[in-house]
């Protein structure tokens, strides 16, 4: 029988799953000690059972150990703690070396196996200096993994125009390209200034919101079809698929007329019936 599934969260908004075979009662917002690489983590249950089921999973989860205890958070705050520290001292160091990186974060292991400097660039870096700087200061394995600005945005996170916190901070768990073509299709302004996230690229939600886009459009005519209104001819210049509205151009040089769908869809019917 395959174990109880689990999704765990990390700091930086970075989300693993793993087997239960112990079946110890866990439940969302619980903290657990996890098997890591090398050593134990300690995260926050996200999900569990079913919805964690939904994951795609790539390769064999590791193990759940056991429930954190109360001396297990405290030793996280003491490394949150030290990982700020790190930071400081780190990005000194960059600098000290002259290397073209920035800093985004910084992450002990909970067992403090391994501490892990998170930062972007343009390009490839030549950091090995700086690992041995830094391994002589904290005696534990180092780890420098450069990320992109997609990922930065996960781990330092924060609230979109929408108003809520950022996609790939809150549910999202891998990344896909995004292309003007969603826009397109959504029928959006190619403003960048409201085309780009946080992170300075194309939204996410572009792309997981363009198959809503795909169906409801479905229920609307195509731009440019001609229709005869009381009016005359008339072209459909664009649609709004929430409030059910079409907008028709006629050739002259009057503003754009708005029908409701159900109307635009008679006036359809009985040119159809016409013909």
């Amino acid at each position: 029988m395959t174990p109880e599934i689990l999704e765990v969260t990390f700091k930086g908004n970075i989300r693993k799953t793993f087997f239960n075979p112990k079946d110890i009662k866990v439940k969302p917002g619980d903290f657990v000690i996890v098997e890591a690489e090398k050593g134990f983590d300690l995260g926050m249950v996200d999900k569990v059972g079913r919805l964690a089921a939904l994951n795609n999973l790539k390769g064999e989860p590791k193990n759940l150990i056991r429930l954190a205890a109360e001396d297990d958070i405290e030793k996280l705050q003491e490394n949150r703690k030290k990982e700020a520290e790190a930071f400081v001292i780190a990005r000194e160091k960059i600098k000290k070396h002259n290397l073209n990186m920035k800093l985004v974060d910084v992450e002990y292991q909970y067992d403090q196996n391994k501490l892990t400097f998170y930062f972007t660039s343009d390009k490839r870096v030549d950091f090995r200096r700086l690992v041995k700087d830094l391994a002589s200061r904290y005696r534990t394995r180092i780890e420098l993994r450069q990320i992109g600005v997609r990922d930065e945005a996960r781990r330092l996170s924060g609230l979109g125009v929408c108003g809520k916190p950022i996609c790939c901070s809150a549910f999202k768990t891998t990344f896909e390209p995004v292309t003007t073509q969603y826009a397109k299709d959504q029928h959006l302004p190619l403003n960048p200034g409201k085309l780009t996230g946080t992170c300075g690229r194309l939204k996410c939600c572009l792309a997981f919101e363009s198959s809503f886009y795909d169906i409801a459009k479905e229920e609307f005519p195509a731009l440019e079809t001609e229709i005869i209104t009381a009016k005359g001819k008339a072209f459909v210049d664009k649609v709004d698929i929430f409030r059910d509205i079409v907008y028709l151009r006629y050739n002259s040089d009057d503003d754009l007329e708005e029908i409701p769908l159900a109307g635009y869809n008679d006036l359809a019917a009985k040119q159809k019936t016409k013909n």
